[in-house]
């Protein structure tokens, strides 16, 4: 009687989507030996830090049809997968491992204990319960295929055979650090980076940093880009979530512009033209000897008011009977087309998500098997996938991981 050979599945990467794979591989093929390869110290890291600390898993967003929509790239792709593995799915597996999820009022989901550790405990304990072997400092040089098998050289010198290996290795700030991939590439979208704050140090707007904008209408000048949502002042420009939205969605052009462009604020969007002028003069009406910097009509925080009054050129001592015409025209501007030159990025750290990757069309789009080289498999942010802030990315992570893990043990065709 002779002894089957035990089948050796190689994930690289521990973050999210490689433990995830990694997981079902070994849920799914139990005669396998899984092995993760980690270059930091530490796995999940990004999972650490995310969401503050908590860990947005995923969205409340069970239609997967309304889900994709949250994808600036690789919404179509993503549909299909998302059947295989979808929210609803990923609310199922860490409540069935003892993790309760919990639904905030904007749709994210963050476990019940409030902390990553919650989630990051899970997964180890479930890679330790099936004996997946976890290697952390073990950067990989180059990955080839020798025969059968494939060969995996560390940056140590040191050689490992695999019969399948799953990349799930995150998302690469420049090309060519996909170099060590095999010889024949995967075709790659060139990364560039998404979900980010912007910079604008001449804004009048500094001195305000933390000032909160609930609804707010951004624009990029010259493009059709435009998102809406709370927008927040910072100590270099701004971010909120429709700041970072604009950038996923624009991440491709504004790299493009070298992150330099004009963007434009709408602070009132619920008002026309029309309705703010005819705000504008009943309130010279009716609060006629009331300082028009300390009676804001329009609900904004009173900080922010201020500043876009008094950038219009009103006096502190100014009131609304006294107000002419050119200086009103001049505030209704200010208001719902205040300009600033942006002339750079700065990392949103609880994100940090790339724009580009390895092309999906170059994969099984029901298995995520490289079309070209058997064996192979991706999943995670190495794929050109992306998603605004919101859990969008990390169910990205749970989807891909899950069906590269569901096939990465099966026979090749």
């Amino acid at each position: 009687m002779t002894n089957k050979k035990t089948l050796e599945i190689v994930v690289i990467g521990g973050g999210a989507a490689g433990f995830f794979g990694a997981v079902t591989a070994a849920e799914t093929f139990p005669d396998a030996h899984v092995t993760i390869l980690e270059k930091n110290r530490t796995v999940l890291n990004k999972v650490r830090i995310s969401g503050g600390g908590r860990c947005n898993v995923t969205h409340a967003c069970f239609d997967n049809r309304k889900l994709v929509k949250h994808y600036p790239r690789g919404e179509k792709p993503l549909r299909p997968l998302l059947d295989q593995f979808d929210a609803r799915a990923t609310v199922r597996w860490f409540e069935s491992r003892g993790v309760a999820l919990k639904t905030e009022a904007d749709g994210r989901m963050f476990p019940q204990s409030n902390t990553s550790e919650t989630i990051i405990n899970c997964l180890l304990d479930t890679a330790d319960r099936l004996n997946i072997a976890v290697r952390t400092s073990c950067g990989v040089d180059t990955l080839t295929h020798n025969g059968d098998r494939w060969q995996i050289t560390l940056l140590t010198g040191e050689t490992l055979l695999a019969d399948r290996v799953l990349v799930a290795t995150g998302g690469y700030p420049q090309i060519n650090s996909y170099g060590w991939l095999p010889t024949q590439n995967e075709p790659i979208h060139t990364p560039v980076p998404s979900l980010f704050t912007l910079n604008v140090p001449d804004s009048y707007l500094l001195p305000l940093a933390g000032v909160a904008v609930p609804d707010a209408r951004v624009f990029v000048v010259g493009t059709k880009q435009e998102q809406r949502g709370p927008v927040l002042l910072t100590h270099w420009g701004f971010s909120g979530p429709a700041i970072l939205r604009l950038s996923a969605w624009a991440a491709r052009e504004l790299a493009e512009r070298d992150y330099r462009f004009t963007l434009r604020i709408n602070w009132i969007p619920n008002l026309n033209d029309n309705t703010l002028r005819s705000v504008l003069q009943d309130v010279r009406q009716q609060q006629a000897r009331k300082l028009i910097t300390s009676q804001n009509p329009f609900g904004l925080p009173a900080r922010l008011w201020q500043g876009l009054a008094t950038e219009s050129g009103i006096l502190p001592e100014q009131r609304w009977a006294d107000l002419p015409a050119k200086l009103s025209n001049r505030l209704a501007e200010r208001l719902t087309n205040s300009q600033f030159q942006v002339t750079g990025k700065s990392t949103f750290k609880d994100e940090f998500v790339t724009c580009g990757g390895i092309c999906l069309d170059a994969l099984n789009p029901k298995t995520l098997e490289s079309n070209t080289q058997p064996g192979l498999f991706f999943a995670g942010e190495v794929l050109n996938v992306d998603g605004i802030t919101g859990g969008f990315n990390f169910q990205s992570a749970w989807t891909t991981g899950y069906v590269a893990g569901l096939n990465v043990g099966r026979h090749s065709k």
